[in-house]
């Protein structure tokens, strides 16, 4: 039981140079390490949006990377909006 109470979801918007440098694929590469589900997408506008569940210890480091991004990215801003674990995720994906 007290394990559930940790778990958390978020809804995640990168902004920046964040398309077109592998941002999708290292955020799911994050994901996978630290045991996270969800999915990730390209967004018209030029962000990258992301939905994540599991536990919130591991969803602040993951958000910590994203704020880094992979090598050739510039992440200017990152908004967290924290929503209840819903348990809706088998694995983390990324969206086309």
């Amino acid at each position: 039981m007290v394990a559930e109470q940790t778990k958390k979801g978020a809804r995640i918007t990168i902004t920046g140079r964040v398309q077109g440098v592998w941002f999708r694929a290292f955020a799911r590469r994050q994901a996978a390490r630290l045991d996270l589900t969800g999915w990730v997408q390209n967004m018209f506008d030029g962000s990258v949006y992301c939905e994540v569940e599991g536990d919130k210890d591991k969803i602040d480091i993951f958000i910590e990377k994203l704020k880094r991004g992979p090598e050739f990215a510039r992440v200017d801003d990152v908004q967290v909006e924290w929503v209840p674990f819903k348990g809706q995720f088998d694995s983390f994906e990324v969206r086309y």
